[in-house]
């Protein structure tokens, strides 16, 4: 049994993950760092907190619904589709995963969502200044991102955004209902899953999962009143010191 100020942490954690998944991506490195805090081996701590966060996405996803539609050709059933196939198959490569190998490859999967914040937007407009990708792109990408999402799924709701805006050329503010949802669908697979190996450490998860809840819940209310780039920046800043502490972490 955990301690009250543990499940306190867990459920503070959850909150933060929560909103920060509803207002731009990002959640797991808020919830994951303080799981292996807590104790938990790498992988078991990355199931748990997928887990606790998929009512959290459940709830923003609701909230944003109005502002579903097609990205880039492509409708958004298609894209939850293939979202969730991907990351049942991201997810069982997970759960072979070996925890030395995954505290390894950590920092660098880090590494790739904190770059996809900081240069995804100048990326795609410059791609959309020399090209115009197809559909067959975006869905080739879009299995890619729910692999990755299965697997690890840090940072991917930023990822969705910033490689839909280079293959579809949408704006951000436009693709926060639809992330959400590719979210939602890749947490759920990844549930199935984790739930089913046994991965997921119950006595964490529910606390968490209930901070990430009301996390995400307003954070989708608050998501419709702040600026693109307050989000933005504010999710880099997280992003860069959790990748640097993971690094430290894994090679220090």
């Amino acid at each position: 049994m955990l301690d009250p100020a543990t499940i306190a942490l867990a459920a503070a954690a959850g909150m933060l993950g929560g909103a920060m998944n509803a207002l731009a991506g990002g959640g797991t490195f808020a919830t994951m760092p303080a799981l292996i805090a807590i104790g938990l081996p790498s992988p078991i701590a990355n199931a748990t907190s997928n887990v606790a966060l998929q009512p959290g996405a459940i709830a923003s996803a609701w909230t944003y619904r109005k502002g579903l539609g097609p990205i880039g050709g492509v409708g958004v059933r298609t894209l939850a589709g293939i979202t969730f196939v991907a990351g049942i198959v991201g997810s069982l490569l997970l759960v072979v995963t070996p925890t030395s190998v995954f505290d390894i490859v950590i920092p660098w999967l880090l590494l790739l969502a904190t770059i996809a914040i900081a240069f995804g937007s100048r990326a795609a407009a410059a791609l959309q200044r020399h090209a115009a990708p197809g559909p067959r792109a975006l869905v080739a990408a879009q299995v890619l991102l729910g692999v990755y999402g299965g697997y690890f799924g840090g940072g991917v709701g930023l990822m969705l955004t910033a490689t839909w805006g280079l293959l579809a050329g949408a704006p951000p503010h436009k693709l926060m209902a639809p992330r959400t949802l590719m979210l939602a669908m890749a947490n759920a697979a990844a549930a199935v899953v984790f739930v089913t190996f046994g991965m997921v450490r119950w006595e964490a998860c529910v606390p968490m999962l209930a901070g990430a809840l009301v996390g995400g819940w307003a954070g989708a209310h608050l998501g419709k009143r702040l600026s693109p780039g307050l989000v933005r920046g504010w999710t880099l800043i997280v992003t860069t010191v959790t990748t640097i502490v993971f690094f430290v972490r894994a090679y220090g």
